[in-house]
């Protein structure tokens, strides 16, 4: 186990760095920058912003200087607002963790039970309707789903505040970031669930007499979580950063709304700074999720 996690870590350590690496030089390889805004500035003036951020110096040394900051836990400021990146990250992460963990909760339970309920009522009614909503939210985007909850129950029943920073309403955001993880959840434990119970084991079990309840859940129901723990680490990864569309639906002022400015505006500096964020963020619950498999089930081997 100590092994393979040190394995895993190097890994991550060299992911990371060539996810920077990429960024970095792509960003920097399209035309523009983040001081040609519509009134346009005289050569002087723009000589001393681009010396005073280092961007008069060749790429590869922008690159260097940048990774020595990124070591010493500096991401810098930004180059449109002046603001510490570290800072902003932070403010900006909390809203979207909140509204993205509560979002995954809702997914992974949901999901998990309606899955079980479809596999034990398998061609039956409860089976139909749920397989119907489950490919019905499989086929919405999220900005359809997040516009028409926005439209009928705010707008026309009124039911719902518009979201609000000093009374926030994460109801109608939570629904529409959870409706498509949900069904996909859904459908990966039914499948995992039909196959764990024509299993020997299963058989065995209701042979000698296993309750029925001890045999879904103590049996069935915890092998075929394995493919959900699967999934369920890079989507909480998608998820906390919170989504574009939904955040620019409902006016959350998460990360993700920031990434999208700062894409806009060329903020070189902000860009680099969400990227890093996200990156270890999603290679960090891609190696939770390897250490869950060990913890479902004791048979699997982690080499």
């Amino acid at each position: 186990m100590a092994k393979y996690i040190v394995k895993r870590v190097f890994l991550a350590v060299v992911t990371i760095f060539l996810v920077c690496m990429i960024t970095f030089f792509a960003m920097n390889a399209v035309p523009g920058g983040p001081f040609n805004g519509e009134k346009a500035k005289s050569e002087a003036i723009m000589q001393v912003l681009n010396a005073r951020f280092g961007l008069d110096q060749p790429v590869g040394i922008q690159f260097l200087n940048y990774m020595k900051g990124i070591l010493h836990g500096d991401f810098g400021v930004s180059l449109t607002t002046g603001r510490d990146i570290a800072a902003t990250i932070a403010t900006r992460f909390a809203v979207s963790a909140k509204l993205g963990l509560i979002a995954v909760l809702v997914a992974l339970i949901v999901g998990v039970v309606l899955g079980a309920v479809a596999a034990l009522n398998r061609n039956k009614w409860p089976d139909h309707v749920i397989i119907f909503f489950v490919t019905l939210f499989t086929a919405m985007p999220s900005f359809v789903s997040a516009s028409f909850l926005l439209l009928i129950f705010c707008i026309q029943l009124g039911w719902v505040p518009v979201w609000s920073t000093s009374d926030p309403s994460y109801i109608l955001p939570v629904i529409a970031l959870s409706l498509s993880p949900m069904a996909h959840i859904t459908r990966l434990t039914k499948t995992s669930m039909l196959d764990v119970l024509g299993q020997d084991y299963i058989r065995t079990a209701k042979a000698k007499g296993v309750s029925p309840v001890k045999t879904i859940f103590i049996h069935a129901l915890r092998n075929a979580l394995i493919p959900v723990i699967t999934y369920v680490g890079p989507l909480t990864a998608s998820i906390l950063t919170g989504s574009l569309v939904v955040e620019n639906i409902f006016t959350i002022g998460g990360l993700g709304s920031a990434f999208v400015e700062s894409i806009t505006k060329r903020d070189y500096t902000m860009i680099m700074g969400v990227t890093i964020f996200l990156a270890v963020i999603m290679v960090f619950m891609n190696l939770v999720s390897d250490l869950l498999y060990k913890l479902v089930d004791p048979r699997i081997k982690l080499e």
